[in-house]
Order: C-alpha cells, then structure tokens, then sequence
C-alpha cells in the first residue's frame, strides 16, 4: 500500500487543465466586449419596510462610456472576491480543497477500498440493479434536497464501486453527479428552485406537485435507459470506456488490495464519518434556517472527520497528515476554473448591462401565443444560466421580473420553465464549476464529455419542450 501512497485521486492533466482554462478566459473575455456593445442601464429602488427592493418596472438608461473599466474585467477573478458573491466563492473553493484532502487520506489509508469491498460484496450478482438504486438515490438528492455540488465528495467512492463491478469511472460520473444533476432539473420539492423561486412569484410549491413527479419519473428512465447502452458496450469491449486508460491503475490499485489491515476498524471508521455527512446534508439542507449554511458546515465535517476516520484507520498521524495535504494541493488548478467562470457575472453586473438585457426581454415578450411565450423564456433562462450559475441570485432576478408580467401562463408553469432552465444547462455548460471538477477528476475533458452526451441533451430538451406544451395545454 505504500508504493501508492504518491498517486493522487485528483489528477488534473496539463492538457485539460489547459484547454479548460483558455476556454473560460474566452468566455470571460467575450463577456467583457458585450459591456462595450450592449448600452449600460439600471432599475430604480423603492423602499418596502424599510428595505430597498429593485423596481423592476422602472428602468432607465445610465449615461457614460460603455464597458467596464478595463482593470477590473482583466481582474475580474480576483476582484469579485470582495463582491456580494465573494464569500460564496471562496467556501466553494475551500470546500473542494478540504474534500479532496479527505478524500486523498481516505485513499491512501484504504478507506474507499474497504467501503467498496463491503458494497460490491453485496451486490456482486446484481451489477446493474446496484447502479439504478445509486441513480435513484442520487436524482432523488437532487430532486428534493437541491444538493449539487455537494455531490462531488461522493464520487470518487462512486467511482470505485462502477469499477468494481466491472463498468468504469465514467459510469460512476453518470449514476452520481449526471444523475443528481438530473434530478436538480427533474426537480419536485428542489429548494433553490421549485421552492424559491414559487416563493418569488407568490404561488404554492405543492399544487399540481403529480406533474412534476411524473416528469422525474421519465427523466429517471431515460437516464437509466443512456447508462445501460454505455455499460452494454463497454462490457462487450472495456477498450470503449471513456476511462479506460484512467481506471487502469485503480484496477490495479483495487486488486492489489486483497488483504487491508485493520479492515473491520477502517469501515467502522468511515461508516461513522459517511453517516455524519449525510446526517449533514440532510439536517442543512431542510431547515430553512441553515440551508445557506451547508457548504461550511461540509467543509467543517469533512476537515476534522475525514481526518479523523483517516487517523483511527491507520494510527499513523504523520502519513494521514502528508496524505491529507498532497491531496488538498492537488484540487488547487480546479480553484481557477471556479475563478474564472463565476467572473463572468461579475463583469456583467459591473458592466451595468445586466438591466439592459432583462428590460429587453420584457420587450420582446409580446406574443399573444402562449407556446412561443414558454419557448422564449426558456431560451432567456438558458442564456442566462450561461452567465449566471447560482441558481438562487438567478431566481430572484429572473422570478421578480416575471412577476410583474402579464404573459398568459400560469405561475406554476413559470416556476416549471425556469427550473428545467436552470437545471439541466448544469451538466452541458463549461461555466459549470461542479460539472468541470468532476470531469477533471475522473480524467475526461470537457470536449469529449460534449461529445458523448449530446445525443442525451437533445433527446433531454426534446422531452423539456413537449413537458412545457403539456403543461399549457392541461393548464398547469
């Protein structure tokens, strides 16, 4: 086990790296030009109980030079540090670097192989239903909890376990962060989403909830349906596996460990750890009071009881320790890809063009036809969500405006389109921090990951559309 100790869990190849970055910084880039294109504009402000609250009904042209100032769009990634969003920026970035520490010491002192060992056991002659039951638990996260990127700190155990029995890492992407994100979109009772934004809007999240729970019922099966066409093929030829040459020395590594001392103390250990995680999740993310709260207290679990479970496994503090670091330092690169795909918001609100393109999306909603209103929203959210990942401050700034609109739809169906916008662009955008993480650390790049899913996405969108015309016509 020690001739592994310097094989990292994270391995972020220079290639990726490098192409993950240029395409970030274009997109920065490109958002920095439209500030100089589109004419700066803001909404007025009223005061409602003593708190300012954004009129979306008064906006007005700034006058001034176009474009933001070029320091700060060149410096955006660091300056957004100290906006609004900043400390959720650094509590994302700090979560992964605490996450992978654990992880690597979970690694390195065979706790994920212990885990694996005692699940596969289980379920050796019933591969394919183990991956269903994961997908569902996972789109279930998803779904009604709204965790997300939460998810990442499972994946490599995921992982394992795909590779165990006999699929691949890829698989395991696809039954954890594909599949929560599905459900994310799928969403039923998705705080950040269904609930916020109804509560934007002024309509109740459980009416008509059935619709919403038959939608996750077919998203469910037609992701299902994508993961056994991906396993059939690389079980008739591994060499077809996106991760092929990455799952090699985990192969290795997995069947190298036949005899794991302490074995018995180890999964005690960490069963204890995994079980105070999901208690967790699960207490943050229900109580309305702490939910904003949940990556630090994550962060908090995963630093004190990763360490922990990771010392009691071995007994050995100095190797949990070296562990623990080389595996935060490798998460590092992953801390500029969330830098610079959150800095693209930050430069358009700097460049006060934000108020200008919600104004002419009002515009622009004039059609009478209900169907055309639905599509043209839902392509506004999807372009938005391009920009804007935070599913919360998009709520509020797109929920508000719609508000106040008179479009012929029900609310419910505008709380619908405004979460499959949302949702789904999380697992296809490359301004997706979560998606770009978890690519890197199962070894695929972005680009190929566009490749293989984009039959799924049209097949995906197709079932958005007809769901949306649906619930027009049922008068959702």
């Amino acid at each position: 086990m020690e001739s592994k100790v310097n094989k990292k869990l994270i391995n972020i190849s220079t290639h990726t790296f490098i192409v993950a970055l240029v395409m970030l910084a274009s997109l920065m880039v490109l958002a920095i030009v439209l500030t100089y294109i589109i004419p700066r504009g803001e909404y007025g402000v009223i005061i409602e109980n003593g708190e300012e609250i954004i009129d979306y009904t008064s906006y007005h042209r700034l006058d001034g030079v176009k474009g933001i100032n070029i320091f700060k769009g060149i410096f955006a990634p660091l300056l957004q540090l100290a906006s609004s969003d900043g400390i959720s920026i650094i509590m994302l970035s700090l979560f992964l670097v605490v996450i992978a520490g654990a992880f690597q010491a979970m690694n390195d002192c065979a706790g994920i192989k212990v885990i694996v060992r005692r699940i596969v056991n289980r379920f050796q002659n019933k591969k394919f239903i183990l991956l269903c039951v994961i997908s569902l638990i996972f789109m279930l996260f998803g779904a009604m909890l709204g965790l997300f990127e939460e998810m990442l700190t499972l994946l490599p155990i995921v992982a394992m376990i795909a590779i165990s029995v006999g699929y691949d890492s890829f698989t395991g992407f696809l039954i954890s962060i594909v599949s929560c994100g599905f459900g994310f979109a799928s969403a039923i009772t998705n705080p950040f989403t269904v609930l916020f934004a109804s509560k934007i809007i002024d309509v109740n999240p459980l009416i008509n909830g059935w619709f919403r729970i038959v939608i996750f019922i077919v998203m469910y099966a037609l992701l299902v349906f994508w993961i056994y066409l991906y396993t059939k093929k690389i079980i008739k030829d591994p060499t077809k596996s996106l991760t092929y040459d990455h799952d090699l020395e985990l192969k290795d590594d997995l069947q190298e460990a036949a005899i794991i001392p302490n074995e018995k103390k180890s999964f005690l250990s960490y069963i204890i750890f995994f079980g105070v995680v999901l208690v967790t999740i699960f207490c943050f993310s229900l109580i309305s009071a702490l939910r904003d709260y949940t990556v630090v207290a994550l962060i908090v679990v995963f630093l004190i009881g990763g360490f922990l479970a990771s010392y009691l496994s071995t007994s050995n503090l100095r190797r949990t320790a070296k562990s623990f670091g080389r595996g935060a330092l490798s998460a590092l690169p992953t801390i500029a890809f969330i830098l610079l795909a959150s800095s693209i918001k930050y430069v358009l609100v700097e460049g006060k063009v934000i108020a200008t393109i919600s104004n002419s999306i009002n515009n622009i909603l004039v059609s009478s036809n209900p169907y055309l209103i639905a599509l043209i929203l839902f392509g506004i959210v999807l372009v938005l969500e391009f920009f804007i990942s935070s599913s919360t401050a998009k709520a509020i700034f797109v929920m508000s405006i719609l508000s106040v609109l008179s479009l012929g739809l029900t609310k419910e169906t505008l709380v619908l389109i405004y979460t499959f916008g949302d949702g789904y662009t999380n697992l296809l955008f490359p301004t997706s921090p979560v998606l770009l993480i978890g690519l890197s650390m199962i070894g695929v790049s972005y680009f190929k990951w566009l490749k293989k899913s984009s039959l799924l996405f049209v097949i995906t969108f197709a079932l958005v559309i007809g769901f949306l015309a649906l619930a027009i016509l049922i008068g959702y």
